[in-house]
């Protein structure tokens, strides 16, 4: 019987690919994939460590994991990803109940981890983040949609941030094998692409001397016929006139973006080593919504920056309540270990941290409410994404919303007239939720005889 090995996922779309990546390198090796815990030999956890949270989350996944080591058939467990890469050296020593760490650089060795562990070996690999493969073959575990990373690391060191630390410095994938990816991927049936990197505007910087995000987009929907292509993780700075008009003129393009602002005092995006400051956020906003009619801008925020005043939180209330962000969300600063922000003077009260985040957000409420309102009684385009057993409803996402992160649009629809997971369809809104939408599926109309 080949041996069996279970995944726990953690973390972001571009973590979800590279497990994505070592589930295709497991199965060509003849190993299994199992998505019961209770039936696996080896389970393999990739981990996100770039917030305090994200690392709890971590470490109670490897204790839940590690009871089944102890008390059922679990053999081994193996952890990779930005924890292992954070902590170099420290998990296993801190952890002896874990038997194999890969850090980002290493993902592609997880066959030898594994071999490693079935011979009772301890295994560690961290390899040479800023030289690791780029993409590769993967076992998409989406189904309306998919990922594609078209960069990895990121070289703009805001001062908050352990991303540049963990995963390196910002490298392009060309854009003929992003191009060859896709045209793998589009032979799944999907019904949207997703580019993400740490900062997707910066593609082509690195390797083509300029800003490549457009020719990307372009290229890829005259290449592939993927109905809609999504862009994350766009950084202000760089939202070029370019972007904008392949984002206005491009029909697959959806009219969306995720532009997250961070802050808008200067004061504070300075100490945040936000590059371009104030104007530039500002002036990516609304020559956004200048060129793009229509275009929904997610964003968000950190509130409780050390040093951030009352008055510079209502500066960011203000722009806030005036740009009127189709979709947005806030965090708490995480004082982050090994970051410039780390030793800054004046942290604040996690307390007042948290009354700024529960007002900002209270804020943002009836911002979003009066967004959805305007949508009652017109027919939008949804992607299908499955039935949902707890509300009884098909559901599925607008042009507006993103997996995840944003709202869905729930909709009847007789079980034998279900569509197809990717498909997309008509929906007319009937009523609004607090960040979703209810609605009445639109029939096909059928061919005249």
């Amino acid at each position: 019987m080949p041996t069996k090995i279970g995944f726990v996922s953690l973390g972001c779309a571009k973590n979800l690919m590279d497990t994505e990546v070592m589930l295709k390198l497991l199965t060509d090796a003849g190993y299994e994939i199992t998505p019961e815990d209770t039936e696996a030999d080896i389970i393999v956890i990739n981990t996100c460590a770039f917030l305090e949270e994200s690392r709890r989350e971590a470490i109670d996944n490897i204790l839940d994991v590690a009871w089944l080591k102890e008390h059922r058939s679990l053999r081994g467990i193996i952890v990779t990803g930005c924890l292992p890469e954070r902590y170099r050296g420290e998990i296993m020593g801190e952890m002896p109940e874990v038997d194999a760490v890969l850090g980002v650089g290493s993902v592609h060795e997880i066959v030898d981890a594994v071999k490693a562990v079935e011979r009772g070996e301890k295994y560690s690999s961290y390899g040479d983040r800023d030289s690791a493969p780029l993409g590769g073959e993967r076992v998409v575990t989406t189904e309306a949609y998919a990922y594609l990373k078209i960069a990895e690391g990121c070289d703009n060191h805001c001062t908050y941030c352990a991303i540049p630390s963990i995963r390196g410095k910002h490298r392009s994938r060309t854009m003929e094998d992003i191009i060859e990816e896709a045209k793998s991927v589009e032979k799944l049936g999907i019904g949207e692409l997703i580019l993400v990197a740490q900062d997707t505007t910066r593609y082509g910087i690195d390797i083509y001397g300029e800003y490549k995000l457009p020719e990307l987009l372009h290229r890829l929907s005259e290449e592939t016929d993927i109905p809609w292509l999504r862009i994350l993780y766009c950084y202000p700075d760089k939202i070029t006139d370019e972007l904008i008009k392949e984002i206005r003129d491009n029909d697959r393009v959806v009219k969306y973006i995720d532009l997250p602002i961070q802050h808008v005092s200067e004061n504070v995006l300075r100490r945040m080593n936000r590059h371009g400051g104030a104007e530039a956020v500002k002036s990516a906003v609304k020559r956004l919504r200048e060129g793009v009619p229509g275009i929904t801008i997610r964003t968000t925020a950190i509130v409780g920056f050390p040093g951030e005043t009352e008055e510079e939180f209502s500066e960011l209330c203000e722009f806030i309540n005036e740009a009127k962000f189709e979709r947005f969300g806030a965090f708490t600063y995480s004082r982050e270990e090994g970051t410039p922000a780390y030793d800054f003077e004046d942290q604040i009260d996690e307390q007042v941290k948290q009354d700024r985040y529960d007002r900002i957000m209270a804020l943002q409420l009836p911002i979003t409410a009066k967004v959805n309102a305007k949508k009652l009684g017109k027919t939008i385009d949804v992607i299908y994404e499955g039935y949902d057993y707890v509300s009884e409803s098909c559901y599925g996402r607008s042009v507006a919303d993103a997996p995840d992160i944003d709202g869905k649009v729930y909709f009847s629809c007789p079980e034998r007239k279900r569509p197809r997971e990717g498909e997309i369809i008509r929906v007319r809104v009937t009523d609004t939720l607090d960040y979703d939408l209810m609605g009445e599926l639109i029939p096909k109309k059928g061919k005249k005889k």
